[in-house]
């Protein structure tokens, strides 16, 4: 198992209220002991002027499990982990449904973390694929 503590669906939710995940409805859904899965519709908050899933859409789904995955990874009295950089290539369009995204590791190291996160449709075809780096630091070294 990669994750710091034992975990469960509620405690990896916790801190989405009044957030992107809570204005997208990204759901966290399934935690395994090395993945984390989750959800989000494909309606008039995430489709673009074509009525398709908008790629940024989907690169906030992607970011945001990892970004949790990340954070369920380390010692919350002692780091945080904050997004460096993502990227994702868009495969095929979705005009409806959920989405469902799994982060799962490629490297966790002591200041760094790379994810990788597929995105399928309901019928279970890849969407999207992205690769997000996050950093980890130390709380006491964050300036306010």
């Amino acid at each position: 198992m990669i994750w710091f503590k034992p975990v469960d669906i509620t405690q990896a939710s916790h801190g989405s209220k009044n957030t992107l995940l809570e204005t997208l409805d990204i759901q966290i859904t399934e935690i395994g002991d090395d993945f984390l899965k989750g959800t989000m519709p494909v309606d008039h908050r995430t489709v673009q002027p074509y009525g398709i899933l908008h790629g940024g859409a989907s690169v906030s789904l992607a970011e945001s499990l990892g970004s949790v995955a990340a954070y369920l990874t380390v010692d919350p009295e002692i780091y945080v982990t904050v997004g460096q950089e993502v990227n994702a290539n868009h495969i095929r369009p979705v005009t409806s449904g959920r989405v469902t995204g799994i982060a799962k590791p490629v490297h966790i190291g002591r200041t760094s973390q790379v994810w990788s996160i597929e995105i399928t449709n309901e019928a279970g075809k890849l969407v999207c694929i992205s690769r997000l780096t996050m950093a980890v630091v130390e709380k006491s070294k964050l300036k306010p």
